[in-house]
Order: C-alpha cells, then sequence, then structure tokens
C-alpha cells in the first residue's frame, strides 16, 4: 500500500517562507522505504518555489489546494489543472473540510472538482469528513456515504479500477479535529477508518484495498506514530505542523 505524508500549507508562507522550508524539507529527508510519498500543498503563489525546491527528489511532490473544473474560461480568483501542472504541481486537495463549510462547496462540485482533475493529469487527495454534530447524532456512517458516492456515482469507466491506484488517495478529517488541538481517540479512527474503507470496497470493488486513506486533525510529532500504527490509516495529513520543516520531518520519521 502507498504511504502518503502531506503537509497542507493552507494561507501561508510568502514564496520566499515557501522556498525555504521546502528546502529545508528537502536536505533533512532521509531515503523512505518504497512507496512513500512527501506531498506538499503550497499556496497557488508558492506552488513553482516547492517545485524547484524538490527538484530531483523523487519521493516529494508539490500539490494545489483547490482547482476549479475547467480548462480556461471566465472563472475570476480560480485556477485550472493544466495551470497547477505548469507551476509544478503534480497532486491537488478537493473536498478539504475548510472548502465545504467556509467556502460552501458541496458533495456535487467536489466530485466534478476531483473527476475533471483526474482527467487532466493531477493526483487527488480527496478529503471527507464529519462534523462534531454529525458525529454526536450517529450521522459517521451516512456523511461519509454521501460525500464518498458523490464522487465515485459519476465517475467515468475509464477512471475506475487500475486506473485510481495512485492517483487517488482519501483524506478522513473530523472537522472538529482540524486546528482545535483535538485529535481523535484510536477507536474514533479506527472506526471512521474502517468505514471509509467498507465504503470504497462497496463503490469500487477490490480496488479500494490500493487507495490509500489518510488521517488528518492536529496530527503532531507526538501523535503521530501511534496514529500511523492503526489499521487502514495509510498515511497522514498534516495542517499546523507542517508549517516548520523541523516539525514535519519528525512526523514523516515517526
Amino acid at each position: 500500500m502507498q504511504k502518503i505524508f502531506a503537509a497542507n500549507w493552507k494561507m501561508y508562507k510568502t514564496r520566499a517562507q515557501a522556498s525555504q522550508g521546502a528546502g529545508e524539507l528537502a536536505s533533512g529527508l532521509g531515503q523512505l522505504p518504497a512507496g512513500h510519498e512527501v506531498v506538499v500543498f503550497a499556496p497557488f503563489t508558492s506552488i513553482s518555489c516547492v517545485a524547484d525546491a524538490f527538484n530531483g527528489k523523487p519521493v516529494l511532490s508539490a500539490g494545489g489546494q483547490n482547482c476549479y473544473p475547467a480548462e480556461e474560461g471566465a472563472f475570476t480568483g480560480e485556477t485550472s489543472p493544466a495551470m497547477l501542472r505548469d507551476a509544478g504541481a503534480s497532486w491537488v486537495l478537493t473536498g478539504h473540510s475548510e472548502r465545504r463549510h467556509i467556502m460552501g462547496e458541496d458533495d456535487a462540485l467536489v466530485a466534478r472538482k476531483t473527476i475533471f482533475a483526474l482527467e487532466h493529469g493531477l493526483n487527488v487527495l480527496l478529503c471527507i469528513g464529519e462534523t462534531l454534530d454529525e458525529r454526536e447524532a450517529g450521522k459517521l456512517n451516512a456523511v461519509l456515504e454521501k460525500q464518498l458516492s458523490a464522487v465515485f456515482s459519476a465517475m467515468p469507466g475509464n477512471l475506475r479500477g487500475d486506473a485510481l491506484v495512485g492517483r487517488l488517495a482519501v483524506g478522513y478529517e473530523p472537522v472538529w479535529a482540524i486546528g482545535t488541538g483535538k485529535v481523535a481517540g484510536p477507536e474514533e479512527v479506527l472506526d471512521a477508518h474502517a468505514v471509509t474503507r467498507a465504503l470504497l470496497q462497496k463503490l469500487v470493488g477490490e480496488t479500494a484495498n490500493r487507495l490509500p486513506i489518510l488521517y488528518g486533525g492536529s496530527v503532531k510529532p507526538n501523535n503521530a506514530a501511534g496514529l500511523m500504527a492503526l489499521d487502514n490509516v495509510d498515511g497522514l495529513l498534516v495542517g499546523g505542523a507542517s508549517l516548520e520543516a523541523k516539525s514535519f520531518l519528525q512526523i514523516i520519521g515517526a
């Protein structure tokens, strides 16, 4: 199974800061086992800086935090997959909770973005997750199924089976644990990732067993090893703790 350690820098870092941070990450990263990859989802303005700093390191990739499902057009403020690739990105995030809950993106738009990005040459980290109210109301399964079904029910035939392996990962992020300092407990993570794996199996069959599922939500150096030891946790999506190269390297090393 592919293992992915992803940094989401969100709306942080100027170009100079991004170049410095990515350079420190590249120089500090040791030999990774086969099948491991490190991805930094940088602000649009800094993607090229990160990609340049990673040049020559095959296990390091740059990604965009968002894209629009069109090749070009009158979509002020948006960025196409081709523009991301031109800047040096090979990955893109879709469905991050901040896009869903702050920017108002619904499941249908997330599905369009995910499929369009895959069709236009980007690898995708598709984020799913429930709010605290939804979890406490016993709606975890229903929420995750709704989010995943929106994507896979619309997935064209050319993006099924082996075509998804190595190109699509799923990031489970309990919305209530993002940037709050709260971390889902081991049982909560095990449960959510087992649900996610079962839903993927229902939607894409055997291919589901080859799609990485990442955990995201207040990941820190002191909890990374414990999270990675859990069943169905194939990587980590790291926010604040990825802004300093030293901290992120500790998480990868854990």
